[in-house]
């Protein structure tokens, strides 16, 4: 289903949603742009630039409670109380590798073994409506692990920007439920726009790097040490990296006490961290930032891969290239190992 809204009835829908969805949307604050709890009145800010945090938090919040324990004054057994997501979510204004990013997750929190009840309720009740990329930043790279600027993966409604307004595509039966909203117009040419549109933004980001060696050169330099020392010399392990990763998953468990009551809280974690892999015996196996490195690097480009059929647990963003306060460039890194030479 293709149908066309305008930039002003997009808000609108926006608003529309607002009333009985969780919406998450870009908003500019300040110089940054990132996803916040839309409220009417609030303007949308979906092309001045790229947001600068992913919008993971849809089906993954930086924080969340995971459950409760209250108790009396009485002997009476302590109450635990969970608190799976409640209501339905809708994500506006991500970008393809948004969308892409969250299905990096299914592998791994929604196998037959092992099922994250919190993630998979939140996978199951967020719509993604997704802006494609008309301007892809010289950090991206989606194209080069299997994707693309206008790639429709894991979104629900896909946005092309032409004229006054979006054309609008539906990939799923709940985005086709959105389309049929008083909103939308027919989109008539407007859809032979869109598509030469996205042909152009595909035809700028030029020839994608072919990273299908990855995983074997990587894993060859695994105990190089002086590789990774020299790739990890500027790091200063401010972790901004996995937090602004639309792919990270890593979480850390904390409890709270409040008294007679208290919670268990979980929040994204950071790999690059000293403390990511501190033992309680004081060892760490990744002492130096060289090793915390290796493993990120590895597990996006090697070790996921070999797991999951070969899909880079990556999705070409670019955030962490453009947020890196030193200037570490992931797609160097990768490249050094395809074509280090002993």
């Amino acid at each position: 289903m293709e149908k066309f809204i305008t930039t002003t009835n997009l808000t609108r829908l926006a608003e529309e949603l607002a009333a009985n969805h969780r919406v998450l949307a870009p908003v500019a604050t300040g110089c940054t742009v990132t996803f916040r709890r839309f409220q009417p009145g609030m303007t949308l800010d979906l092309h001045s630039r790229m947001a600068a945090v992913s919008a993971k938090a849809g089906t993954f919040p930086q924080t969340e409670t995971l459950f409760l324990v209250k108790r009396d004054t009485t002997e009476k057994k302590p109450e635990l109380i969970e608190t799976l997501p409640q209501g339905k979510n809708v994500v506006i204004g991500g970008r393809p590798c948004d969308a892409r990013g969250k299905l990096m997750f299914d592998p791994v929190y929604g196998t037959e073994k092992i099922k994250d009840l919190y993630f998979l309720q939140r996978r199951e009740n967020t719509i993604f409506i997704t802006l494609a990329c008309d301007r892809p930043e010289t950090t991206c790279f989606c194209h080069s692990v299997g994707s693309g600027p206008a790639d429709p993966t894991g979104s629900d409604i896909l946005l092309t920007l032409v004229g006054d307004g979006y054309v609008a595509r539906a990939m799923t039966p709940a985005g086709e439920d959105i389309l049929k909203l008083s909103l939308f117009t027919e989109a008539g040419d407007k859809g032979k726009e869109a598509d030469a549109k996205n042909a152009k933004a595909r035809e700028m980001m030029g020839q994608p790097h072919d990273y299908s060696s990855a995983p074997a050169t990587i894993l060859a330099r695994f105990d190089d040490m002086d590789f990774w020392q020299a790739q990890a010399a500027k790091c200063i392990s401010c972790g901004a990296c996995t937090y602004m990763c639309p792919t990270c998953y890593c979480f850390n468990i904390t409890d709270d006490d409040l008294g007679l009551n208290s919670q268990r809280i979980r929040t994204w974690d950071n790999c690059m961290s000293h403390t990511f892999t501190l033992e309680g015996s004081g060892h760490n196996p990744r002492s130096t930032k060289a090793h915390r490195l290796k493993n990120r690097v590895g597990h996006k480009f090697s070790y996921y891969p070999d797991l999951h059929q070969g899909v880079m647990a990556c999705c070409g963003c670019g955030r962490c290239i453009k947020q890196c306060p030193v200037g570490i460039d992931i797609r160097q890194i990768v490249k050094a190992a395809q074509e280090y030479s002993e």
